[in-house]
């Protein structure tokens, strides 16, 4: 039986708990940040909870 390949891209840009879910980085932090305000862009620093459909397919996608 053939060993499941897994989506090393998927790895790379989200976070694993071990309780089980799932975190991304928030979006929005890569240009036009001089309009927002400082406290909007600590905010986005911040890792984000994926919703339970979410966390579904990214699973199924890595293999757990």
């Amino acid at each position: 039986m053939r060993k499941r390949k897994i989506r090393k891209a998927i790895l790379k840009r989200f976070k694993f708990t071990k309780r089980g879910k799932i975190l991304r980085r928030a979006t929005g932090l890569d240009h036009y940040l001089a309009k927002k305000s400082g406290k909007k862009r600590r905010q986005k620093r911040k890792w984000v909870k994926l919703s339970k459909w979410e966390t579904k397919k990214i699973k199924k996608l890595v293999g757990g």
